[in-house]
């Protein structure tokens, strides 16, 4: 089975979340969306609502699979037997970025990371300028899926 790890905080989960993972799906037989624990990092949205956001978004989509990991990211892999992760690029600053972490996951693990070009009209969207928005009192539902709307208001 080709397994991928789409890995995030997805605090909240974001329209531009969704584009990547629904182009990765013809490629691989299951993409896990893991949920990075991290205690030192202060959330917008609990842990419980993360994975109702993304269990809700993809509830009809058979391949996914959503769970919640402690520690690095490759060992979660490793432990589903996971071979890629998957990642979105926005922009060069986020392909930067990236690359070092692919890299360096691919000479510690072997496990390969595959990077999307975010599609037209979705690069702007990040889960940080959602949370200023809400924070703000903007409307931000035109970046994220009816799920998190729904909570927020």
């Amino acid at each position: 089975m080709k397994t991928a790890v789409f890995p995030g905080s997805f605090d909240p989960i974001t329209l531009g979340h969704v584009d990547i993972i629904n182009r990765g799906l013809p490629l691989f037989d299951e993409i896990i969306l893991a949920i990075g624990i991290n205690s030192d990092k202060k959330y917008m949205f609990s842990l419980e609502d993360r994975l109702r956001f993304l269990e809700e978004t993809f509830k009809d989509e058979p391949k996914i699979k959503v769970m919640t990991y402690k520690g690095m990211t490759v060992d979660f892999c490793r432990e589903q037997n996971a071979g890629f992760i998957l990642r979105g690029l926005r922009n060069a600053i986020d392909l930067e970025f990236e690359k070092s972490i692919g890299q360096t996951n691919f000479k510690m693990s072997g496990v390969e990371t595959l990077f999307f070009i975010t599609s037209s009209g979705k690069s702007h969207i990040s889960s940080t300028v959602v949370r200023d928005v809400i924070r703000n009192g903007g409307d931000y539902h035109f970046m994220v899926p009816d799920v998190v709307s729904r909570n927020k208001d």
